[in-house]
């Protein structure tokens, strides 16, 4: 097996909705296919990857630097001892001649090729990509179903209580028991009216609802935030101060009893690592949400994962930010404790294959060879016109 082209570009995956830090109205990702030489039904073989939503296009990295690098390995230095495509082994031709440290846009480049090469290796292998994953790198015996929530509860402009509650009560419908929404983009007077709003729909069960800061508030608002909804035993407070300031977090797991969530923006083994040693997590309630996709790829998550072994955590502890396809089929094969799912949003690159259903907040896999991106007919064709 050889790698005979990679072919990249960008699709927009762009919103009026926004969070406590940034709106999604210029939000872009980037797109590769790499195709090889293995022919099946008269046509080659290609592994598809992007990047996740809340990081944009790194398409300069890409062309400039990860792609010639990959090309220049020679074919065999990505084969294992059997002779089949390990993607593991591109991360040193991908990485090469690069400083250690500044895990930003880069680790998103790497990633949306790493993700590309994943699904290749599982489609030539002829199996979906959680049954190749966890017989390579798991159990053998993956999860058949896995727990997902709807984040939504977006602002956006003209957004009444009435439309976060119906927008609330639609996810309801579509299957989903726990919900997430945004916080830290009003006071804290209208968040809290907002906050009430939504357990109104719950039935007042705050461990349907988690709540997502993105990353804004300084510790004291952080403090004032968390005495104030402590009250309501919500599912998880997320990413509540600066991803890299773990004193914030440390303080505030001191006080806060609830579950704290973080790492969405966190894309090495090594700022993970900070995470675990420094910031305070409880690994007896707290959830890590490294996305795959954007850190490094699932080369990287396997390191992360290790390492979170090795500090007396459990993989049940993991669930990804991202919404997407990838992260879902690493959530099976990996036994994570769910996947984040964006609902109708982020569209082509978000959400799972068409027709699949969420029943109970758990959702199943497809047995498409790879990722399944073939099973998303909308996101599959401007895959498709890459190559």
């Amino acid at each position: 097996m050889k790698i005979i082209s990679v072919h990249e570009g960008i699709v927009p995956i762009s919103s009026s909705i926004r969070n406590a830090w940034i709106d999604f109205s210029k939000m872009d990702c980037s797109i590769v296919a790499v195709v090889s030489d293995v022919m099946r039904d008269g046509e080659p073989v290609v592994g598809y990857g992007f990047n996740s939503n809340g990081r944009y296009s790194a398409g300069e990295i890409l062309r400039r630097r990860v792609i010639p690098r990959l090309l220049d390995a020679a074919p065999d230095a990505l084969l294992d001892a059997e002779g089949e495509l390990d993607p593991t082994l591109a991360w040193d031709f991908m990485m090469s001649n690069e400083k250690p440290g500044g895990h930003g846009e880069r680790s998103v480049a790497v990633g949306v090729v790493d993700m590309a090469l994943f699904d290749l290796a599982s489609k030539i292998a002829e199996k979906p990509l959680y049954r190749w994953l966890s017989d390579k790198h798991g159990d053998g015996q993956p999860d058949d179903s896995v727990f997902v929530y709807a984040a939504g509860g977006y602002y956006a402009p003209g957004k009444t209580l009435a439309d976060l509650q119906d927008e609330m009560r639609g996810f309801l419908d579509q299957g989903y028991n726990v919900v997430k929404m945004k916080i830290g983009g009003a006071d804290l007077a209208e968040d809290l009216e907002r906050i009430e709003a939504v357990l109104e729909v719950l039935g007042g069960d705050g461990q349907r609802l988690a709540v997502d800061v993105n990353g804004k508030f300084d510790l004291a608002t952080a403090l004032e935030y968390g005495a104030a909804i402590e009250q309501y035993n919500l599912f998880w407070y997320e990413e509540v101060g600066d991803p890299l300031d773990y004193r914030l977090n440390a303080v505030l797991s001191e006080s806060y009893s609830g579950r704290i969530a973080t790492g969405e923006n966190l894309f090495s083994l090594q700022d993970a690592r900070n995470l675990v040693r420094y910031a305070g997590m409880r690994p007896d309630r707290d959830i890590i949400q490294v996305d795959p996709a954007l850190s490094y790829g699932l080369t990287e998550y396997l390191r992360i994962q290790k390492m979170l072994n090795d500090h007396g955590w459990s993989s049940r502890q993991c669930i990804p930010h991202g919404g997407h396809q990838f992260s879902l089929h690493i959530a099976a094969a990996l036994k994570l404790g769910g996947n984040e799912s964006y609902p109708g949003e982020f569209q082509p690159t978000g959400g799972f294959a068409d027709g699949a259903v969420v029943e109970n907040s758990r959702v199943g896999l497809t047995e498409t060879p790879g990722i399944g991106f073939e099973g998303k007919a909308a996101f599959y064709e401007v895959l498709r016109k890459l190559h």
